[in-house]
């Protein structure tokens, strides 16, 4: 689904710090206001989402039982089978997290967090200090275990436990968890703090969740789909009503998917400005557009070499993975995790363009949108070619013309987004336009210069230290190039200032960079930790990312995780 660790304080709507002394960076990217409300429109984008997914499932569904009518049993099975399979690896998924959020047994440094921030302590860490042990030891003492709950409350876990099987078992998870996440955002909407900030925090990690289920939901599920419909009309020389709108909501869902996650992502993110809902229209016109040319491009190849186009997919996939592992993402928490995460990110890139690094992004979307448009050139050219004599002059001209007008479109659309509405700022040429001066004194200040030995932004992973891999060139979503102020400027420079009191969350990992999840988004035992800390704790706790200052915190943070 371009932050930088560089310890320049975060916005306050989700306080998250790094422990770094903060300091003026030109290069860091513009903060987002410091509240930030469930909205009425986030209300009704849930709804959409809503109405989206049961439109796409619904008529795959209803398509299938029309071709077992119909006696296609080929058809009715290829199509059952990429609605049953998907569904079932994303109920498995989601069940895997439910069993590991509603665990009955509650781990000891989330339960002494809870009292030592609700006895006034400021600081806890993830890595508890000897010193700090025994003390959590003896607070954790005090609150009861999972034991001592009475019959009541062991009821309603087994009727939780029941509810939730059920819902998985008849496929409505992502159902449930949309249903779930409006609930939050409305409670959010309807208290005052810090019961808000709780509701909202809840709210963002349900959205996330939700997010990444129907992200690879769309794709093992919707443009298989989508492929499998276009081939069969192509094929057949008809288009039935129910083909047609299985297709569209295929296409639909696929677009609408890719820019929902994009939003959840940067809303999630605090050093991110968030989308507008203009911006995200436009993203899913971009999506909708260039996965309509690329899939009837599939189709259209497929219709007539099916042996061939099996390859050319996993040819596509591989390369497109490879390139994936070689540029060393970091979004999961463990390394098998992390190839998992890239094969299905290749099974992403074998439609759309999905931004998966933070860095040199422009030159990366080039070269992709160069592959996928000579592909898409290749196959449609062959199809035209060795299409039959079945096949008119005049229906091949128009499949065609509807190939390429439509990636024609997506491209516009592209252009439009990164060029007016891209929540960073518009892009000018090669670089964003830049709106303001960056005053001299902020360039030559002590406190935005750092010494030579501090690591301004950490690594990713800790086995990527040491190396020249840590670009700090810019892309798509972060500033291009540093802007040289005029001299003689003297604007005063605003940053925002970080909440100093309450408790502290220290996470003793290094932030993760732009596009990837916050680890207290993915990794769900931190979550467990925040939200049992910030329920006891009377004022929200702030959250902070280990900043490695020097090559010695370093070598000692890599002999101690």
């Amino acid at each position: 689904m371009a932050a930088k660790s560089d310890g320049a304080p975060l916005s306050q709507r989700n306080e998250i710090q790094a422990e770094c002394p903060p300091g003026p960076d030109p290069r860091a990217p513009r903060h987002r206001p410091a509240e930030q409300r469930y909205s009425l429109p986030d209300c009704c984008w849930t709804l959409c989402a809503l109405l989206v997914f049961f439109s796409d499932g619904a008529s795959d569904l209803w398509l299938a039982a029309d071709y077992y009518l119909r006696t296609y049993y080929w058809c009715f099975a290829l199509t059952l089978v990429f609605v049953i399979v998907p569904s079932l690896v994303v109920q498995v998924l989601s069940f895997r997290w439910f069993a590991y959020d509603f665990a009955e047994s509650v781990e000891s440094g989330s339960a002494a967090a809870a009292v030592v921030a609700a006895s006034g302590e400021e600081d806890f860490s993830t890595k508890d200090s000897g010193e700090r042990g025994a003390g959590r030891a003896a607070a954790a003492e005090v609150l009861p275990g999972p034991g001592t709950v009475g019959g009541a409350r062991g009821c309603c876990r087994v009727f939780v436990w029941l509810f939730q099987a059920i819902v998985h078992i008849f496929q409505l998870a992502q159902v449930w968890r949309y249903v779930h996440a409006l609930y939050l955002g409305v409670q959010s909407r309807w208290h005052r703090d810090p019961e808000r900030r709780h509701f909202y925090w809840r709210m963002m990690f349900e959205s996330a969740d939700i997010s990444m289920l129907r992200l690879l939901e769309s794709f093992l599920k919707s443009a298989p789909q989508l492929v499998l419909q276009l081939s069969i009309m192509i094929y057949t020389k008809q288009v039935l009503p129910l083909q047609g709108l299985s297709a569209s909501a295929s296409l639909i869902s696929l677009a609408w998917m890719i820019a929902s996650y994009q939003k959840v992502l940067r809303d999630s993110r605090d050093d991110k400005l968030p989308m507008t809902y203009k911006a995200v229209v436009v993203q899913i016109l971009w999506h909708l557009f260039t996965i309509g040319a690329r899939t009837l491009a599939f189709a259209l190849f497929a219709s007539v070499f099916q042996l061939y186009f099996g390859i050319f997919i996993v040819a596509h996939w591989c390369i497109m993975t490879f390139w994936i592992i070689q540029g060393e993402t970091d979004f999961c928490m463990s390394k098998w995790e992390e190839i998992i995460y890239n094969m299905m990110v290749g099974v992403v890139y074998i439609f759309c363009w999905f931004s998966v690094r933070e860095g040199r992004t422009r030159c990366r979307m080039l070269i992709y949108s160069l592959t996928v448009f000579v592909e898409n050139v290749a196959l449609t050219t062959i199809w035209y070619l060795y299409r039959g004599s079945r096949t008119s002059e005049s229906y091949a001209v128009i499949m065609v013309c509807v190939v390429a007008s439509s990636y024609a479109l997506g491209t516009f659309f592209m252009f439009v987004y990164y060029c007016l509405l891209h929540p960073d700022g518009p892009v000018s040429g090669w670089g964003y336009i830049v709106e303001k001066e960056v005053p001299v004194e902020s360039l030559g200040s002590p406190a935005s210069s750092h010494p030579p030995d501090v690591v301004s932004s950490p690594p990713r992973t800790l086995q990527r230290t040491k190396g020249s891999e840590r670009e700090q060139g810019a892309g798509i979503d972060g500033d291009v190039f540093q802007v040289r102020p005029p001299r003689g400027a003297h604007a005063p420079v605003n940053h925002p200032t970080p909440r100093t009191e309450g408790p502290v969350i220290r996470i003793d990992l290094p932030r993760k960079k732009y596009p990837a999840w916050d680890a207290h988004f993915i990794d769900r035992r931190l979550r467990k930790t925040i939200l049992v800390l910030e329920s006891a704790a009377p004022v929200t706790p702030r959250i902070q990312y280990r900043c490695l200052g020097n090559p010695k915190e370093v070598m000692e943070y890599e002999t101690t995780v």
